[in-house]
């Protein structure tokens, strides 16, 4: 019993072994190495005194790389058949143990040509399943290879083509099982850097921005951010001639890159001081229906992706044509027209439907220095629109006092916005005020504006989709709720139907109800509900990627100055931002100082692709602690 040898199968491999104890239903078998293991008697396959267990696992595995697996399937059975009866038939006499051994080796790996149906015993594949088979072998090994051969240029420095078309998607949305991705993560695991560094020192973006974008694209825009042809062209603007006549001709306030220009604003003198001030919206929803191609645009879209240097309108260049409010036109707009007495109390309000002559397009990024507090207080001071803004920045400095008595303290005035103009690869970044007169004007109308349209959908209990804030918490809901941040009693999202599929919805809603019609969204429409969702998640990415980029180019802005040393602001505990640009970053050796302290900042270095930044706290500012710009309580878009 001590020269008997047995070969058995464990955990999926053939082993070999010599038998110390059998017991008939298990064995008690040590290996070459000494390694004792029971085996279980249906496990063992083949029963030998010579040679010994190593020399046949040995012997074995070299003879069975030499069989020919498709002669074998060839000269096999077509039925179910034991390995040992194959082996005899394949050598033509009585098969040794290394020759059987060896067959069945080459039967057991070998599983495209031979199905394993019991203890030592295949059946070879049908022929058409073979081929099948043996195709799919082969794409597989040529993947493989392509795989291989991407990895190693992509190490070397080197593009492959198929790479390249897919340079944005292997970064945002990779299918994971394609070569691309695979040679991708080998070269990465292979170079130890990230796939960003990688696909960047091949050639695969011009640059970090180019990285930063196209992979923004391939997860928002896998289709590519250009409109289908003739997108848009089927609005029939000449129906939209036929509105009445507005009886006032209005002004918009935007910077000079605006192009989709949502909102105009009136003044009419009424009786005894009294004043009516239109609020005039851009009406796409005249020239588009829940369901049409323009409409599916929109939604898929949801919002205009706003970045420094560029943008992503969320309609065609067409309707966006038709209804921007531009200068020197007559255009389609839904008008709300609120009455205010000399104290600023509403008196009556009114929506209309209406062609609207637009009279000028102020822009507020050259009218700044010119239209101040000063100069709005001066009667004599030449100003364009002059009458009008200065009615409107008396009313603006009513309703905005009543909405801080409402919220139980002021809003806060004194945060920075900053524009971001980029010529080529240099940019500036201008600072601007928050608390601007014409940026306090149009952000008061509006606020009125969505305050009023979601008051009116609410008594005519037409849902809408509304902003509510409560504790510093922001949502959408489809019922009216306060907003506690700018104090008023329901605020919904309708002045930029251009740029927010939102404020388009909320549009329809408003034109069905001023017409007397049956509302495109009823009370507990589960699609709408949808919009709410699909909005919610896009508008916060974009969001996102906006922040990201006016990253890179606060970064790129760093590079442009001879010094690298900043003043800085202290936002809360060790967050600080850079006093010029809306770059923040942590400081660790910050000592602790007030919200809104300056300090004085050296920055070591710059990461482009990561977007992060190094730097060390060199001293406290000469300047006394400036009110906060950045810390407190959220402040709601109101554009």
């Amino acid at each position: 019993m001590a020269s008997d040898h047995v070969l058995f199968e464990e955990e999926g491999s053939f082993k070999a072994g010599t038998v110390l104890q059998d017991a008939q239903t298990s064995l008690q078998v040590e290996a070459a190495s000494g390694k004792r293991t029971k085996v279980k008697a249906a496990n063992v396959l083949l029963r030998f005194s010579a040679p010994g267990p190593g020399e046949l696992i040995e012997q074995a595995q070299r003879q069975a790389e030499e069989i020919d697996v498709d002669f074998l399937w060839e000269c096999a059975p077509q039925e179910e058949f034991d390995y040992t009866a194959l082996a005899d038939a394949y050598y033509g006499h009585a098969a040794t143990p290394v020759e059987a051994a060896s067959l069945l080796m080459r039967l057991h790996g070998a599983p495209v040509y031979f199905y394993r149906k019991g203890k030592g015993r295949y059946k070879p594949a049908p022929p058409e399943t073979l081929r099948a088979a043996l195709a799919a072998v082969e794409r597989k090994r040529q993947q493989e290879q392509r795989v291989d051969d991407y990895s190693r240029a992509l190490r070397s420095g080197e593009l492959p083509e198929a790479i390249a078309r897919e340079a944005g998607r292997l970064l945002a949305r990779p299918d994971k099982n394609s070569v691309e991705y695979r040679a991708l993560e080998r070269a990465c695991a292979e170079a130890r850097c990230s796939r960003e560094q990688l696909l960047l020192q091949a050639g695969a973006f011009a640059d970090e921005h180019e990285l930063h974008l196209q992979r923004f694209l391939a997860e928002h825009f896998p289709a590519g951010a250009e409109f289908p042809p003739q997108a848009g062209s089927d609005v029939d603007a000449a129906s939209l001639q036929a509105l009445p006549a507005a009886p006032v001709a209005a002004f918009s306030i935007d910077d000079s890159s605006t192009t989709e220009i949502d909102d105009c604003l009136s003044v009419q003198p009424l009786a005894d001081g009294a004043v009516r001030v239109g609020v005039h919206i851009a009406a796409p929803a005249l020239g588009s229906a829940p369901g049409d191609a323009l409409d599916r645009i929109a939604r898929e879209r949801m919002s205009t992706v706003y970045m420094p240097a560029g943008k992503i309108t969320m309609l065609p260049p067409q309707p966006i044509d038709t209804f921007s409010l531009a200068a020197g036109r007559q255009l389609p707009a839904l008008s709300l027209y609120v009455d205010f007495d000399p104290a600023g109390r509403i008196l009556q309000r009114q929506s209309r439907i209406e062609r609207l002559t637009v009279d000028a397009n102020l822009r507020h990024d050259a009218l700044d220095s010119v239209v101040t507090e000063q100069s709005l207080a001066d009667p004599q001071a030449p100003l364009p629109q002059a009458d009008a803004l200065r009615a409107l920045w008396r009313l603006t400095l009513t309703l905005s006092a009543e909405r801080d008595r409402v919220r139980g303290k002021p809003e806060p005035r004194h945060r920075l916005d900053f524009n971001f103009h980029v010529d080529g690869d240099t940019v500036r970044i201008v600072p601007r005020r928050r608390d601007a007169p014409l940026d306090r004007i149009v952000a008061e109308m509006m606020i009125l504006a969505n305050s009023e349209w979601g008051r009116l959908l609410a008594e005519h209990d037409v849902p809408g989709i509304y902003r509510s804030q409560a504790n510093g918490r922001v949502r959408m809901t489809t019922h009216p709720l306060a907003h506690q941040g700018l104090g008023v009693a329901q605020y919904c999202w309708a002045t930029s139907p251009l740029r927010r599929y939102v404020d388009l919805v909320n549009q329809r809603q408003l034109l069905a109800v001023v017409r007397g019609e049956p509302p495109a969204f009823s009370r507990h429409d589960a699609d709408l509900f949808a919009v709410i969702s699909q909005f919610d998640a896009k508008y916060t990415a974009y969001v996102e990627f906006q922040q990201r980029m006016e990253r890179y180019w606060c970064l790129r802005w760093i590079g442009q100055h001879d010094t690298r040393r900043f003043d800085a602001v202290v936002v809360r505990d060790d967050l600080v931002r850079l006093a010029r640009a809306p770059l923040y970053f942590r400081l660790a050796d910050v000592p602790l100082l007030a919200p809104g302290r300056r300090i004085v900042v050296d920055v070591l270095e710059c990461d482009l692709l990561e977007l992060s930044v190094q730097a060390r706290f060199v001293d406290v500012g000469a300047a006394e602690p400036v009110p906060d710009e950045d810390a407190g309580e959220p402040v709601e878009a109101v554009l």
